[in-house]
């Protein structure tokens, strides 16, 4: 480990113990380095490493305190770095694997937990779907928000951050974008209704089926699209 690499490790193990709690204000730099024994260009640099990582927040003019240390919070760099990955083939399936993964098993979850009033906000977002499928950006934003709905309702916001990044708020807008192009929204739909059946019953293995299904869609879709070497719907704007 680096000399810096040390000096992180030891202001997280302030973190851990919980000797600098979340929300906690770390002492001034000049004292921070005396307790640790660390240069205050150690400690500054430190400090400055643990904030990207979100571990840590700077505030001018007022100090450095810990963050609240919350998933969404840490992981929050986790979409940027999906966004940087999708000029790559291979990285591309692996995320989509991923997905195909882990959202099943989210969606199973939020049928054993879903409430009236989170399955009203899938419907209404099902519903705005069914208006919006001959508009590719509208069709893109319900979507997404209906996926996040129903992990929403599995109450685990580590598994929500989570499939927040992975899936990618470009990625999804240009799968939805060749799907659609396909004419295949009607498909489309009808998978997110099954999925909405399933909930609605508050059947487990049936969301999980039906989730699977249509992540299956997608990721064919995408190893399809890769196979023949042409860029994504939208690749080269983003890029």
């Amino acid at each position: 480990m680096s000399l810096t690499d040390k000096a992180i490790e030891q202001i997280r193990e302030l973190i851990r113990t919980g000797a600098l709690p979340p929300g906690s204000k770390l002492p001034p730099e000049p004292v921070l380095a005396a307790q640790l024994g660390l240069s205050r260009n150690l400690a500054r640099e430190a400090v400055k490493a643990l904030a990207v990582a979100r571990v840590l927040e700077v505030r001018r003019g007022d100090g450095t305190y810990v963050t609240s240390l919350q998933p969404s919070v840490l992981l929050e760099g986790l979409g940027g770095a999906v966004e940087l990955l999708q000029t790559d083939s291979a990285a591309l399936r692996d995320l989509i694997e991923v997905r195909r993964l882990l959202e099943p098993a989210a969606t199973a979850l939020a049928a054993t937990r879903i409430s009236d009033e989170q399955l009203a906000e899938v419907k209404g977002h099902l519903d705005a779907m069914r208006e919006a499928r001959d508009d590719v950006e509208e069709l893109n934003v319900h979507d997404a928000a209906f996926h996040r709905a129903v992990v929403s309702a599995t109450g685990n916001e580590t598994l929500l951050t989570l499939l927040e990044g992975i899936s990618g708020r470009t990625l999804r807008a240009r799968v939805r974008r060749g799907l659609t192009d396909a004419r295949a929204a009607g498909r489309t739909l009808a998978e997110h209704e099954a999925i909405f059946n399933a909930l609605s019953a508050r059947d487990a293995p049936l969301s999980q089926a039906a989730a699977l299904l249509h992540v299956s869609s997608t990721e064919q879709w995408l190893r399809e699209h890769l196979s023949t070497g042409e860029s994504l719907p939208g690749e080269a704007a983003a890029g």
